[in-house]
């Protein structure tokens, strides 16, 4: 890996993301699209040091779990001191609640701030939008 030029500032390693701080809330009611956004997003570049900024969409149909709002917002806090790129970032987000949910259905978008003129925007989903489709309008999939 290439080595930053001038100060680098300390950070903490993928560890410190606390999945454990995640709660569930039983879930008994009919498919339904839920999402979540926050321009709250922060972790830190694993080359410098410095903070960056994102966006962050989830999308989830749940089966038997919601995600309690306030342990999401404790889980991504956790995010802050962690020197790690984005793609990773994103995948980690996926993994965690993809694990913890169990869901129908999980989409996970991640869009930095743009940095040197470049604005990087990365997803992940669990099943394509056909098989959304399916499970949020069956009378009208064909």
């Amino acid at each position: 890996m290439p080595e930053a030029e001038g100060k680098v500032i300390q950070w903490e390693t993928e560890e410190k993301i606390r999945q454990d701080w995640l709660e569930a809330i039983p879930y008994e009611g009919e498919p339904q699209l839920v999402t979540y956004t926050t321009d709250e997003f922060s972790a830190v570049c694993p080359f410098s040091g410095l903070p960056d900024l994102g966006f962050l969409t989830i999308h989830y149909i749940p089966d038997k779990k919601l995600v309690e709002l306030k342990s999401l917002k404790y889980y991504l806090v956790s995010f802050r001191q962690v020197g790690i790129y984005q793609e990773n970032a994103l995948m980690r987000i996926y993994r965690d609640l993809m694990s913890f949910l169990e869901p129908r259905y999980l989409k996970v978008e991640l869009e930095y701030h743009t940095r040197g003129g470049i604005t990087a925007r990365c997803e992940k989903a669990s099943v394509s939008g056909r098989e959304m489709e399916k499970i949020l309008y069956p009378t009208f999939a064909s």
